[in-house]
């Protein structure tokens, strides 16, 4: 682990330390003007804007690359990030499969933002997008769907108003 960087990989970012007053000289007399040292930056992972502008300081999951998750219920989670692979059941507010991810089973969410494979059964009751690398397969039900170019969308596929009463948003 490199210095500043948290077991995560990110730097931290922490503002500077004060020093100790310095005695006034010419160089730093009261009418001279601190420097000011700019931080560069940094740029934010990509899906990392969407992460933040839809969480609300809930429980959020997330299941790093090389991980696998088998055969469990996922509740009270309010985001699930798949960076690795995950074979569950799932009802909560939004799943972000990463590029890499995949997820197969069972989910029941509020939005979906898909980069990497899903296969199952999925309702997303307010949005589901899929991105250009994205392959989603399955019974797929939804209030709204984005479906960039190059991704795949296949399988059992309608929208909630148009299905059956039980399937229809209250």
């Amino acid at each position: 682990m490199k210095y500043g960087e948290n077991l995560f990989g990110r730097r931290d970012v922490r503002p500077p330390e004060p020093a100790a007053p310095a005695r006034p000289t010419a160089a730093n007399s009261p009418s001279a003007t601190p420097a000011i040292v700019p931080t560069p930056a940094r740029s934010p992972a990509p899906g990392e804007a969407v992460a933040k502008a839809e969480e609300h300081g809930g429980s959020k999951l997330i299941v790093g690359p090389n991980i696998k998750l088998k055969g469990v219920e996922i509740h009270d989670c309010d985001t699930l990030v798949v960076e690795g692979r995950v074979e569950a059941t799932m009802k909560s507010r939004a799943i972000q499969i990463a590029e890499h991810g995949a997820f197969s089973g069972k989910v029941d969410i509020d939005v979906a933002e898909v980069r990497g494979n899903f296969q199952g059964e999925m309702t997303a009751r307010k949005r589901l997008v899929i991105h250009a690398t994205g392959r989603v397969s399955g019974k797929i039900r939804y209030g709204k769907v984005l479906v960039q170019e190059g991704g795949e969308l296949s399988g059992e596929i309608a929208a909630l108003g148009d299905g059956p009463p039980d399937l229809r948003p209250a």
